[in-house]
This record gives C-alpha cells, structure tokens and sequence, in this order.
C-alpha cells in the first residue's frame, strides 16, 4: 500500500479487463452463425463423410472426363509462360490483340511445316511482350530482331515452331482463359 498509490476506477478497469484492454471485441464467426447451422455442422457423423468422400475419390480415379484433360492441358501450358508476362497477360486491357495474335499463332501451328518463320513486326514494346507471352503459351520460339532499312529501324518478331515435336493446341483459348478470369470464372 505504501509502495503503489491509489489507483482510481478506470485503472482498476483497465488491469482487469480482457484484451484489448477494454475496447469493443468483434463477434467471432461462431457467435454470428444460426443455432441451426452450428447444430448442422456439430452432428455430422464422420463415417458417413468418411464413406462419401472415399466414394468421390473413387469414382474420379475411375472417370477421366475430357474437361480435367483439358484443364491440365491448358495449366501446363500457362506455366510455360514466364510469370512477368503471365501478369502483363493478366492486367492487359489489349484482349482483342491477343485473340489476333493467338489466332495468328494458331493458324501457323496448324497449317505451316517445321521449317517454316512466321515474321510480325510489332513495334509497340507492350505489344512485343503479349506476343512473346501468346508464343511461350503455344510452345513455339519467338524472337524479335530489328532490321534497319535506311534511317528507321524496325521491330520484327519471328516466330517458329520448337524442334521438339509436335506442338498440341489447347481447348481452351489464351484469350477466353482471359476473360474467364476477368469475370471470375476461372
């Protein structure tokens, strides 16, 4: 007592109460759920879920449906991208290029040989890093030189398929995976 002096109310409160030392506390998720609800929740029995979940496993190991094909199909060929442009592709409001450009690329890959280039001159550097992006999606080999031609220079990306083999087109487009996205589809 002759050590510590008086302590009025609020610092008596302010010693007891909980944290945050007295201020307003957010309802917790389970306070703001329905008794029906939480009730839902609290009487599942685990063997049944058990049960159902090792029937869904099951029966998706058996059935490969075409669409998980495509879906893998397109992820591997997302992440051929490089991540910079995976964003740059993402953010773009340019949607009507990248069709035009993947239509371009896709009309190569189906109707052109091995040996042949596909040459664009794009001078926009934007512009250059969506093509590259569309080329690295298609798994073909993209590379922009410039050639001069007396005091301008220009810009031309040249485009070949890999010598790997053959090149398999996606279902699913680059530029409807795109607005997918956009509106929270994908």
């Amino acid at each position: 007592m002759e050590l510590v002096p008086r302590l009025n109310a609020e610092e008596v409160r302010g010693l007891f109460a909980p944290p945050p030392w007295g201020d307003d506390v957010p309802p917790s998720a389970f306070c703001m759920t329905n008794v029906g609800e939480w009730d839902k929740f609290r009487t599942i029995d685990m063997d049944k879920e058990a049960n159902i979940i090792g029937a869904l496993n099951n029966s998706s190991m058996k059935k490969k449906f075409h669409a998980d094909a495509d879906k893998a199909a397109f992820l591997s060929a997302w992440l051929r991208v490089d991540c910079r442009t995976r964003e740059a592709l993402r953010r773009s409001f340019l949607s009507d290029l990248i069709a035009s450009y993947e239509d371009c690329i896709r009309t190569f890959i189906q109707e052109r040989g091995h040996g042949d280039v596909l040459a664009l001159q794009v001078q926009d550097p934007f512009h250059r890093l969506l093509l590259h992006g569309v080329c690295e999606f298609y798994n073909v080999v993209s590379v922009t030189v410039t050639q001069s031609k007396g005091a301008e220079s220009l810009k031309v990306t040249r485009i070949k398929k890999k010598k790997t083999g053959v090149v398999e087109l996606p279902n699913i487009t680059l530029s409807n995976f795109l607005k997918m996205s956009k509106e929270g589809i994908w």
